[in-house]
């Protein structure tokens, strides 16, 4: 009969366990976006375009340009930060199997050897140990004594509760009539092994309340890392970029430093053959030397460019001087951007994704803080063996076990778990405002980005018209000057608009591309969606 009770128990709580959870059940938010992109323009596609999520994924690969493809794969295998938000994600996820265990009970093997000796000043109350009268004033308990000396003597255990399973902790305290050693002169020995367990369950569903938390908070830590991953590929892009744009600055200095050189080596010989001006040649050094000093920031721009992406690969900082020392022009930008809905950004933005994770959260949170105002049922119970000698231990005589079922309910401090439940509210609260800001960022981000590429897009084509412009008339000039028809303030005019227009050109095909990064980051591109 007993185990059919017993099954019938663990039946009843399993139907409670499964059926009963207090707290808010969630719902994930549905945020009111718009149909489409207001800035999409002739250079990023038709604005009902579905981006590609695997080109979104790999949108680096866009530029086709190997030593980018390479910096960007070292980036994600050894970037620190990267490996830190990893670490992150691991130990949430043991953090929810610490929720989970929660659920189970709790078993600890015990086993112990205890030795005491009892004073012999105590006088033992011997009428209401045995029922009888009180013993008169000034008595000595020497029956007890004598009678727990012959047990022991003759190999049995000590009379009183140093043979009983509450042995397990010390039998003195200022509870016990014997003191802290046990029986007045006794010296006993108790072996002890056994199993103690406790298990609270779980009837209202705060510990599945705080799992959920757990779950929801481990799904966050990894749309951090994923939050990661995109920050490090558009890092790694924007920093290469700029090093080639320092690159590109440096070849047209240098070019147009060698033609400046030409027209003042020309200039002096006119000077020094009796039919220059040397005002004219002054004026020539004086923006030969200016030329030459453009060079030393654009050198420091690239050395400073090369140790950011080898400390973005987890290197030392001139590791990479070798690789990527040697100029290469900038990689050609893509024919079109397709950059896709706004709705889709819900799903690739990871930090909508980890705003949304963790209002979840803070939902499970309220639960987990109303579980505190109703009862909380525990079952404890331990199992064993003791002996007062080591051989008679493992005899079925030795055993002992106690089952202890409890209850506990707050009733005086309602108050204070009614402030923790409106704590959790508040919390939600802030959640909730936090996600809507990450999906109002993420537009404005969105947007952001196509009115800077757009915008650079026409500004680029402007500046290349100005550079064929200047190209033209600085050969005009020169052919003028050289025939002795014009003097040679034209010329270096005309050679400074070059330089000028050729320097801001190569910042605008950098700025372009950087755009182009800060579009694919906004779009949340770099890491692939889940199928």
């Amino acid at each position: 009969m007993a185990p059919t009770r017993q099954k019938i128990a663990l039946a009843a709580a399993a139907l409670c366990l499964a059926g009963c959870m207090v707290g808010p059940t969630y719902h994930e938010p549905k945020p009111a976006v718009p149909a489409g992109f207001g800035e999409v323009g002739r250079e990023t596609g038709p604005a009902d375009a579905a981006a590609d999520p695997a080109l979104l994924a790999r949108w680096w690969t866009v530029f086709r340009d190997p030593t980018l493809d390479s910096l960007v794969a070292r980036a994600l295998s050894s970037n620190r930060d990267l490996k830190t938000a990893v670490s992150r994600v691991r130990e949430a996820r043991a953090e929810v199997a610490v929720a989970r265990g929660a659920l189970l009970p709790e078993l600890d093997a015990t086993a112990g050897f205890d030795r005491a000796l009892g004073s012999k000043n105590v006088q033992l109350p011997l009428g209401s140990l045995i029922g009888g009268s009180a013993p008169a004033s000034g008595s000595k308990a020497t029956g007890v004594t004598r009678t727990a000396q012959a047990d022991e003597a003759s190999g049995g255990s000590p009379a009183g509760p140093a043979s009983g399973p509450s042995t397990s902790s010390p039998p003195g305290g200022p509870t016990s009539p014997f003191g802290e050693g046990g029986l007045p002169g006794i010296t006993s020995n108790l072996y002890q092994a056994g199993f103690d367990a406790v298990w609270e369950v779980d009837v209202f569903g705060g510990t599945r309340r705080a799992i959920e938390a757990a779950d929801a908070q481990a799904a966050a830590a990894k749309e951090g890392e994923r939050g990661v991953r995109v920050t490090l590929i558009a890092e790694v892009a924007s920093t290469y970029f700029q090093l080639r744009e320092s690159q590109a600055r440096e070849a047209i200095a240098r070019r147009n430093l060698e033609a400046q050189r030409q027209t003042w080596k020309i200039a002096d010989d006119t000077f020094r053959a009796g039919l220059g001006d040397e005002v004219q040649v002054a004026q020539q050094a004086a923006q030969l030397r200016v030329t030459e000093a453009t060079l030393p920031p654009l050198m420091a721009m690239e050395r400073s460019a090369q140790h950011a992406l080898a400390f973005l690969i987890g290197d030392q900082p001139t590791a990479l001087a070798a690789e990527l020392s040697p100029p290469r022009a900038l990689p050609e930008l893509p024919p079109d951007v397709p950059v896709g809905l706004p709705s889709e950004l819900l799903r690739r933005r990871p930090d909508i994704r980890q705003a949304e994770r963790n209002l979840a959260a803070t939902n499970a949170e309220v639960g987990v803080a109303t579980a505190q105002m109703f009862p909380q049922f525990s079952m404890t119970g331990s199992l064993g063996l003791d002996s007062t000698q080591l051989k008679h231990l493992p005899e079925w005589g030795s055993r002992y076990y106690s089952i202890s079922p409890g209850i506990r309910w707050p009733i005086l401090d309602w108050s204070r778990l009614h402030a923790a439940i409106r704590v959790e509210d508040e919390e939600q609260a802030q959640a909730m405002l936090a996600y809507e800001a990450a999906v109002a960022q993420a537009l404005r981000d969105v947007e952001d980005a196509l009115v800077q590429y757009e915008s650079e897009h026409g500004r680029r084509s402007a500046l290349s018209r100005a550079v064929m412009e200047a190209m033209r008339a600085r050969e005009v000039s020169s052919q003028i000057y050289t025939q002795g028809l014009a003097d040679q303030l034209a010329t270096l005019g005309a050679e400074r608009d070059l330089l000028q227009a050729e320097d801001t050109l190569a910042q605008s095909e950098a700025s372009l591309r950087l755009d182009l990064v800060g579009l694919y980051k906004a779009l949340g591109g770099g890491w692939e969606l889940p199928r």
